[in-house]
């Protein structure tokens, strides 16, 4: 009798066609990416959504995308109504990939009725991948690091 050895990849078998499209049709309803924020923005005229950086003053006076709403995670509650238009989507961010801080503030716009996705990689990939940012002095940009992006395109192409 021979046994199959399988690998841990498949070890759990993929989902089906129709359950693996569901799941990330949603995961697309939820979040974004970087370089699709930054296209939308570049593009010229309304993006269809409003940036929201969900972190503290000191961290947007440290750089923060350029046309983003600064509204702190704390601050969602008592301000979101005198800032956002329910009728517009947000997307949020925070720092980076290890801080879950976009997600509470998509989380507390959402309980106030907010269409809301997360711009993954948040402040951190937006700098990395060689996007302009603002700080109080004026407009910076960092070289774009070539294990996050295309150095020479700003954009993957994926």
């Amino acid at each position: 009798m021979t046994t199959t050895t399988v690998n841990t990849v498949l070890r759990v078998a993929p989902a089906s066609p129709a359950v693996a499209a569901a799941h990330f049709r949603a995961s697309l309803a939820l979040y974004t990416d970087v370089s699709d924020v930054a296209a939308a923005l570049a593009s010229g005229g309304d993006p269809g959504f409003v940036l929201v950086d969900s972190r503290a003053s000191e961290a947007w006076d440290q750089g923060h995308v350029p046309g983003a709403l600064h509204l702190p995670t704390a601050r969602i509650a008592e301000r979101a109504a005198d800032l956002l238009d329910p009728a517009v989507p947000v997307v949020t961010y925070c720092w980076g990939p290890g801080c879950d801080g976009a997600a509470r503030a998509a989380l507390a716009l959402a309980e106030l009725g907010y269409r809301v996705k997360e711009m993954l990689g948040g402040f951190e990939y937006w700098v990395r991948e060689g996007y302009a940012y603002a700080t109080p002095g004026g407009r910076e940009r960092r070289a774009a690091d070539p294990l996050t992006t295309v150095v020479d395109s700003g954009a993957c192409g994926c």
